[in-house]
């Protein structure tokens, strides 16, 4: 590294080398952010083609826990990327990240459907997004980290928050692209092949990242460790093995990257599956408005990593973690209020009560998708999950024939049949869709830029929180385990998590329960256990 480079590390002026830097990293990042989230994005057209075995409704829950499994693995992409990093250096490894992102994304563009290839495509599926899921392990901890070993002292917070706009631009250039692509071809040519656009794209984005990528220097604390023969050639053992180590990585995963993960997910991706699968908002005109909530909002990264470095980090995300358990509800309520006004009038004026022998009553998601329903409770609730009806158990005797109250009407035993319920819940005023025309949409964007000032409280600060929790030797081996179970396994299975516990209670609002209780657990572990660190020399080795 040059001595320009290391003397403005403690100077508080941006030379144009750390422009580069934080343009370079960030940049790259995003097109990582936008590989990953196509496939949220598009995971009705996924369900479609590669489990098209199963029930729709079940079917879609695959493609989440699909989705999901790249998550999973994150925390191993951590260990095996954050050890490499340690040892080799930050530049090299996030390279070879980013190039397994870019190979895992185009192969699910020319991927053939279980039509084509049967059970091999799904398996291939869900293989190419535990790539994706092992390469973004790697990625995040290595930008971060990069950015901030460049940044000065007094800046970190502010720097470092231009990496945290990345996943939200990620997504939203995902959801962008996707619109285009959508209106240009239509909806028939779209879902026929169309949604594998943005999957093939991904190899233009792979070349433009790298090749700025590969513009940049190593970061001046590695050089300085490489330098001096501080290198840790045992960066698991140091990070882990140590209790004075291993006890941060424990408190900043449940203090601080749990709850930013299910508020991170909870306020862009639920909010969006929200929209769509449970109120029945039309996916164009839900990821309209996603888009430019997320257009909104994204400058409060910023505005929270710049004031992070004034007032600390820790205040900011706890606040961001107690406002969010506390609003979650009326805020998700206020979604259906203005987003699809005739099903919250048709839950109000005609509830639906399930009345069972509990006996009877199974969990409507199954393993294998293969499974029927054959009880009088399974076929009722397995039919008001299908519609995507809101209701309410009530506990009858043994041996009482299941029944289903909606509104004043009552279906008992055989007369319960899914065709005579979806009658009666459409007599009743349950639309089958939000209508576009009665869509509030100045008020549901509102609503769900609150939702990603959440966000931007919670993850703007977090990466210059992490950096200084953890010594340089250990630091992207420390700093990547904690941040990638946090958003890889609390965050990551949100979506599937959230809709399990709405199809167990029957409340499409009680899935909330999962992030407000995470969220709730980091407020408490930050506020007893974790300190503040905006005033720390991050140069000890």
């Amino acid at each position: 590294m040059t001595a320009t480079t290391a003397g403005s590390y403690r100077d508080s002026s941006m030379t144009s080398e750390q422009r580069m830097v934080i343009f370079a990293s960030s940049l790259g990042t995003v097109f990582e952010w936008y590989d990953f989230y196509i496939y949220g994005t598009l995971g009705v057209f996924l369900a479609k083609y590669f489990f098209s075995n199963v029930p729709a409704n079940v079917g879609f829950i695959f493609a989440l826990l699909a989705f999901a499994a790249g998550f999973a693995v994150r925390p191993f992409g951590a260990l095996i990327f954050g050890r490499i990093g340690d040892m080799i250096g930050r530049k090299y490894t996030f390279l070879v990240t980013m190039t397994l992102m870019g190979i895992g994304t185009f192969f699910i563009g020319v991927l053939p459907g279980y039509a084509s290839w049967g059970i091999a495509a799904p398996i291939v599926l869900i293989g190419l997004r535990l790539v994706q899921g092992l390469a973004l392990g790697g990625e995040y901890g290595g930008a971060a980290i990069y950015v901030a070993e460049h940044a000065p002292k007094n800046k970190r917070g502010f720097y470092t928050s231009w990496i945290q706009t990345t996943a939200t631009l990620g997504l939203f250039m995902a959801l962008l692209l996707i619109l285009g692509i959508r209106t240009a071809m239509g909806e028939a040519a779209f879902g026929d092949w169309g949604w594998r656009i943005p999957f093939l794209l991904s190899a233009i984005l792979l070349g433009v990242s790298i090749w700025i990528r590969l513009k940049l220097n190593e970061s001046p604390l590695f050089q300085q460790m490489v330098k001096e023969g501080k290198v840790s050639k045992r960066p698991l053992t140091e990070a882990f093995g140590t209790w004075s180590n291993a006890k941060i990585a424990i408190l900043a995963l449940f203090g601080a990257t749990a709850g930013e993960a299910v508020v991170w997910y909870g306020g862009q991706f639920y909010a969006l599956f929200f929209l769509t699968q449970t109120i029945k908002v039309p996916a164009v005109d839900a990821q309209i408005m996603i888009a430019i909530s997320l257009a909104i909002g994204t400058p409060c990264f910023i505005l929270f990593g710049w004031l992070s470095d004034k007032i600390g980090r820790k205040p900011i995300m706890m606040a961001g973690f107690l406002i969010a358990a506390l609003t979650y509800f009326p805020i998700f309520q206020g979604l259906t209020h203005f987003a699809n006004p005739k099903l919250e009038a048709a839950l109000a004026a005609s509830p639906v009560v399930v009345t069972a022998d509990p006996a009877e009553c199974s969990f409507q998601f199954k393993a294998t998708g293969t499974e029927t329903f054959t009880t009088g409770c399974d076929r009722i609730k397995a039919a008001l999950v299908g519609l995507s009806v809101n209701y309410d158990n009530v506990v009858a005797p043994k041996g009482t024939p299941a029944s289903v109250k909606i509104g004043n009407d009552s279906l008992t035993g055989a007369a319960a049949t899914p065709a005579a319920i979806a009658a009666a819940v459409k007599a009743h005023g349950y639309p089958a869709g939000a209508d576009p025309n009665e869509i509030n949409k100045v008020m549901t964007v509102l609503l769900l830029t609150i939702l990603v000032i959440y966000v931007t409280m919670v993850y703007g600060p977090i990466a210059a929180w992490l950096v200084e929790l953890f010594p340089t030797r250990i630091r992207y081996t420390g700093l990547s385990l904690p941040y990638h179970i946090g958003n890889g396994w609390f965050g990551g299975f949100l979506p599937a998590t959230a809709f399990a516990i709405v199809a167990a209670t029957g409340n499409i609002y009680s899935g909330l329960w999962y992030p407000i209780a995470v969220a709730c657990m980091s407020f408490v572990v930050a506020l007893l256990f974790l300190p503040e660190t905006k005033d720390r020399d991050i140069t000890k080795i």
